[in-house]
């Protein structure tokens, strides 16, 4: 799908994955909603950086757990431009603990992460899908997580709501057809400042140390290489729906190996 003249939504688009996202789309002529729920600052250095390329933007704060902004974040473009013809569902939240503390999680905890990263991105689907039929076309790009596909990563709530999204994805992608493609991206770790924040400094240098040491491409994703995988689905993939890509430089088959040890 050509996106030049487009128009993207890009949910949790202040920073890290969705902050590349956003530039990459602008790189290729599409105007952008750009979205934030607590980073203003970022956000406005995203608009910077697209509008820099020649595109224009809106800004819209917004929380995805609440239905209300997932409708106003689609009325911001539909007011704008008059139509959508991307969907990124970047937002995402997590509490990070180790998955053998069972107490380390409540009912609650639960219930916020599901609220952004699986209800949020339902309810941003469902705010878009008119504008895209009405177009006659749509794509979808929803950020899960290898936590999704296998049970690793920053807490068993976390786990749960990534391998939620990536079965809707599933579901979604069968109903939208055929005017709108939905597709999934699954990064693995992907360095920068939040997942620094949340291990703390020295385990998430050792982290990536041992995952730069032993996967077998030898690396670690940025926001940028899982940003490009994104825009694949949008502009590159007119036949593909329904598909879930890992990315993470291999490092799901060194686990799949060692579970069948």
């Amino acid at each position: 799908m050509d996106v030049e003249g487009g128009v993207a939504i890009v949910t949790g688009s202040s920073s890290g994955v969705g902050a590349a996202c956003a530039r990459q789309l602008a790189e290729k002529g599409c105007n952008l909603v750009i979205n934030y729920a607590s980073n203003a600052d970022g956000a406005e250095r995203t608009r910077a950086a697209c509008e820099a390329l020649g595109v224009e933007t809106e800004v819209v704060r917004a929380d995805v757990s609440e239905d209300a902004d997932c409708q106003r974040l689609a009325d911001a473009a539909i007011g704008r431009w008059g139509r959508i013809d991307a969907l990124v569902n970047n937002a995402g939240t997590t509490k990070f603990c180790d998955h053998a503390d069972l107490d380390g999680l409540s009912r609650q905890d639960f219930e916020d992460i599901y609220a952004v990263n699986t209800v949020g991105p339902y309810q941003m689907t469902r705010a878009v899908v008119p504008a895209m039929r009405k177009g006659g076309r749509g794509a979808i790009v929803n950020v899960a997580s290898i936590a999704g596909v296998m049970g690793v990563g920053s807490s068993i709530a976390y786990v749960a709501s990534k391998g939620a999204l990536i079965s809707m994805s599933l579901s979604l992608a069968r109903v939208l057809g055929p005017e709108i493609r939905v597709n999934t991206v699954c990064p693995g770790f992907i360095q920068g400042d939040w997942l620094e924040a949340g291990m703390g400094a020295e385990r998430y240098e050792a982290t990536r140390a041992f995952l730069e040491e032993t996967t077998p491409l030898r690396l670690t994703t940025t926001p940028d290489t899982i940003a490009q995988g994104v825009l694949y689905f949008i502009c590159g993939a007119d036949v593909i729906t329904g598909e879930t890509l890992i990315m993470d430089g291999g490092q799901h088959l060194n686990q799949l190996a060692s579970g069948r040890r």
